[in-house]
This record gives C-alpha cells, sequence and structure tokens, in this order.
C-alpha cells in the first residue's frame, strides 16, 4: 500500500502564538507516524521562540516535503521561508504580510499537487493582512480563490468541530444586521449537499443526518417573529429532502444543541457565525477545530486567533492545534480510501 503524503503547516502570523504552539504540537505528536507534517516557517524564528521557551527540540531543515517522514520522530520537519524581518513574539506588522499570504498559497499547491495529504494553517492577523492589501475575509476565501486559479471548483463551507458537535455557519464573517440579506435557499441548499457529502467521503458517516437551524427566537414561531422560516429556510429544507439528503428544521436555535437534540444529527447547520461558534467552544474552548469543506483537498486550522498577549510567554495551549492535525490525518485516510 503507497504511503500517504505529510501533512504541510503553515506558521501562520509569525508574532502570534503559531510558531510556538507548532513547537508544543511536534512534541506531543512525535511518535505517532499518521500525524507526521513539515511546518513551512523560518528556521530562525522557530530557533529563536524554542530557546526562549526552553523547549528541546531539534529543528530539521527539509528541502522538500516527502523528506518528512523518514526522520519527523527525531525532529520537526522545516521547509525554511525566511521572514523580510525579524519578528518579535507578541507583535504583527503588516511587512510580513505578504510572507504569510505566500505561505498559505504554498501548502495550498503543494496538496494540490499531492505532495501533502493536507494542510493545516495557523492563525493569521487579519488587520495586518488588510493593512497590505489582503482582499479575502480569512483563510477560508483565499484558499477558495487559490483552488480557482489552478482551474478547481471551490465552494467553500466552513465547519467547527469541538464536543462532539459539527456546525456550519451559512453566513460567516458579516455583521449581523446583514444576515438576513445574504440567507439564501441556495446558500443552505449549497452548504448542505457539500457537508452532505464530505460527511460521507472524509468523515465515514455513511447516511448522514443533518439540521437546520432557524435564524429567529423560536424559529419565528410561525411567522409571528420573522419570515425567513418559511419564505428562505423551510423551502430550501425541502429541496434538499426531496434529493433524498436527510434533513431536520428549522430548529429553535435555543434547543439544538441540548444533549438530547445533538445525538439526532451528525452536523447542523447555523443561520450565522456566533449561532454555530458559540456552542462549538462552549463544549470544547481549547481543543475546537475549524474544518474548510468544499475544496479538493483536506484544510483544518485551530479554532482560535493568534493570541499576540500570551506569544512568548509559553503559556500558548497547543491543543486545538494537535486536534487540527490529528483530525486532518483522519479525514485523509478516509478520503485515501474512499
Amino acid at each position: 500500500m503507497k504511503q500517504q503524503p505529510p501533512i504541510i503547516l503553515t506558521a501562520g502570523e509569525p508574532g502570534g502564538i503559531g510558531p510556538e504552539i507548532a513547537i508544543n504540537a511536534w512534541q506531543e505528536l512525535r511518535g505517532d507516524s499518521s500525524c507526521s507534517f513539515a511546518i513551512l516557517a523560518d528556521i530562525d524564528h522557530l530557533r529563536m521562540l524554542a530557546e526562549t521557551l526552553g523547549r528541546n527540540v531539534k529543528l530539521l531543515p527539509i528541502k522538500e516535503i516527502e523528506d518528512c517522514k523518514p526522520h519527523s520522530a527525531d525532529g520537526l520537519p522545516v521547509l525554511h521561508r525566511p521572514l523580510p524581518r525579524q519578528v518579535q513574539p507578541g507583535t504583527a506588522a503588516s511587512e510580513t504580510a505578504k510572507w504569510v499570504m505566500s505561505l498559505i498559497r504554498e501548502a495550498a499547491e503543494a496538496c494540490l499537487a499531492g505532495e501533502a495529504c493536507a494542510m493545516v494553517t495557523n492563525p493569521i492577523q487579519k488587520e495586518a493582512l488588510y493593512a497590505a492589501g489582503f482582499e479575502y475575509q480569512g483563510h477560508t476565501d483565499y484558499l477558495a480563490s487559490i483552488v480557482r486559479e489552478h482551474g478547481h471548483d471551490a465552494h467553500a463551507v466552513m465547519m467547527l468541530v469541538g464536543g462532539g458537535l459539527r456546525a456550519v455557519p451559512v453566513t460567516v464573517h458579516i455583521p449581523l444586521k446583514d444576515v438576513p440579506i445574504h440567507l439564501s435557499q441556495d446558500a443552505i441548499i449549497r452548504q448542505t449537499r457539500i457537508v452532505a457529502r464530505e460527511l460521507k467521503s472524509k468523515f465515514g458517516v455513511n447516511a448522514p443526518r443533518l439540521a437546520v437551524t432557524g435564524l429567529n427566537p423560536h424559529a419565528g414561531e410561525n411567522g409571528s417573529m420573522g419570515r425567513e422560516e418559511l419564505d428562505v429556510i423551510a423551502p430550501a429544507i425541502a429541496t434538499l429532502r426531496a434529493e433524498g439528503i436527510l434533513v431536520a428544521g428549522p430548529l429553535p436555535a435555543d434547543s439544538a444543541f441540548t444533549p438530547e437534540m445533538r445525538e439526532t444529527y451528525d452536523a447542523v447547520l447555523c443561520m450565522y457565525h456566533d449561532q454555530a461558534l458559540i456552542p462549538v467552544k462552549a463544549l470544547d474552548f481549547h481543543g475546537g477545530v475549524n474544518v474548510t469543506l468544499g475544496l479538493p483537498f483536506i484544510r483544518t486550522s485551530p479554532d482560535h486567533g493568534t493570541a499576540l498577549a500570551l506569544a512568548g510567554s509559553g503559556k500558548a495551549r497547543a491543543d486545538s492545534l494537535i486536534a487540527a492535525i490529528r483530525l486532518a490525518a483522519t479525514m485523509a485516510q478516509r478520503a485515501a480510501g474512499a
């Protein structure tokens, strides 16, 4: 049986916690060959962090990602990409933004070429990227753009995984007041189809059961507190059911995440960002994982930000990154066997 390629990590914002939790993650996973990974980063920056934090880790410079696996138990394989300037932990600057973006692109292209089985991205500092001309809401939109440049179809869908819950926000990084404007039958139908398909191919769920929340309190109470459930959400669900997809809803969001209700579905589609993220973070704040569906490769990420205030202190926890690497490895194994 052909050996699965390694996972490729990006360093994320160099002044954030990404580089140091990558070191911590390697120390935790070094004995697990299924989770072998290399990181795109500045090896000198990693060395400085390891010394500052007192981490006993050998950094292994490699030229190609395929060189990762044979020695990954002995040290952290690093694809050295020099920073344009020195960076102090706890700071973010637009001068490193192009470097951050280039790592994301390189990792995505390695996955498209089959050189990596999955990519795991450390957090980025969006303000620094925006100041340098970054035109995307975040990783998800940027990755979809890269995929389209290479001639592939891409309808990226964000899924949060943690505490036994898989939650998808149909609308993501927009103001709450704009959610009703952007909510549409097409968006609900398209994203639900992708979730159903990839639960089968990458999560091993043979007959996915999906739930869809309402937008308004009590799912609108039959139109007395808003018509989105009647005019948008319920018709979308009817279309999906007609296609043979198992979908329940629209469910009142205040009861959709109880232990009893969570037993009835494999994933839930929510109408806006916080409706999906709050329950995942409440159930598993440190171990939540962000998964991008709808791409021709696997991408996961820790479900937290750059935590500039913690960077360089040694207090940053790597739980979410470790969970992201493990989930990426499991998804890749299932996808390869599908």
